[in-house]
């Protein structure tokens, strides 16, 4: 079962996806306004139940970035080994992960634009699995982590290069751009390890494969990632972790190759779907 955000006839519903289109739930649960108060509150199994058997309710809609009232989203930088070596900086795999944090505000839908500012043409991708927390906690041991997952979803982690070396230690003003990335096309509820550990993200525009690896060649698998992240800070549900893209970004290309209007990015990750998007200018 899938499970998306997205507006039809004027209104905003979330509601189980089919290949024939939208069973909306949200109707049936006013006391969940919003897919994310449904993963607070651990709802996604009564999403299930409630869906089987329905039929369709909309063909015709737009997705919404998945869960668009996010309060945290926190992205793992330069998580895969390939990817650490395109810096060409001859530094070593890093002992603790790079983190940074975006808002829901720089993300929008699939099968919407994401949007190059006037400000700058850097507008690169970055394929990638996002986990959203279904239970919280505080120094929550590897061995566990997986139990604190409520579902996964793609992202494509937009970003405006030049803005991100803006500043010597920190890359936020490259990474939140207003519609720069998307997440969705929804959520898919976790239930197997297997969902990560054997899962392969492949990016491409314009049909061209531009990045594609699997997850178990993570530097900081995303157990570690959870571990490491609940130690400083209380890991709560609803909480979005973004765990790291695969070499083969627009801006380490030679030459670099940066999206331009008529662009399409699709970003494809095993047992989840594909999250495509295209790219438009912002028409200030």
């Amino acid at each position: 079962m899938k499970f998306a955000s997205y507006s039809a006839d004027g209104q905003n519903f979330y509601g189980a996806a089919t290949d024939d289109g939208m069973i909306a739930l949200s109707p049936d649960f006013p006391q969940w306004p919003t897919l994310l108060d449904v993963v607070r509150d651990g709802g996604l199994d009564q999403l299930t139940v409630t869906a089987e058997g329905r039929s369709v309710t909309h063909t015709d809609v737009q997705f919404d970035m998945v869960l668009p009232n996010a309060r945290r989203i926190l992205c793992v930088g330069v998580n895969f080994p390939d990817r650490n070596a395109e810096y060409k900086d001859g530094s070593e795999q890093p002992k603790y992960m790079s983190l940074f944090p975006r808002f829901a505000s720089g993300f929008t839908g699939h099968n919407r634009p994401l949007i190059r500012p006037p400000e700058s043409h850097m507008l690169d991708y970055e394929g990638e699995v996002a986990i959203v927390i279904g239970k919280g906690g505080r120094r929550i041991a590897q061995a566990d982590a997986y139990d604190h997952i409520a579902a996964l979803t793609i992202c494509n982690e937009g970003t405006i290069r030049d803005w991100v070396r803006h500043a010597k230690f920190n890359v936020t003003q490259g990474k939140n751009w207003d519609n720069s990335g998307a997440i969705g096309p929804w959520l898919v509820p976790f239930n197997d390890p297997a969902q990560l550990d054997t899962a392969r993200i492949i990016t491409r525009v314009n049909g061209d494969i531009r990045q594609d690896d699997v997850l178990s060649r993570m530097m900081h698998p995303i157990r570690r990632e959870i571990e490491y992240i609940s130690t400083f800070m209380t890991l709560e549900p609803g909480d979005v972790i973004v765990t790291g893209t695969p070499t083969g970004s627009g801006a380490r290309l030679d030459p670099p190759q940066f999206l331009k209007p008529g662009d399409v990015v699709e970003v494809e990750v095993t047992g989840i779907g594909t999250l495509r998007n295209t790219i438009e200018d912002e028409q200030t």
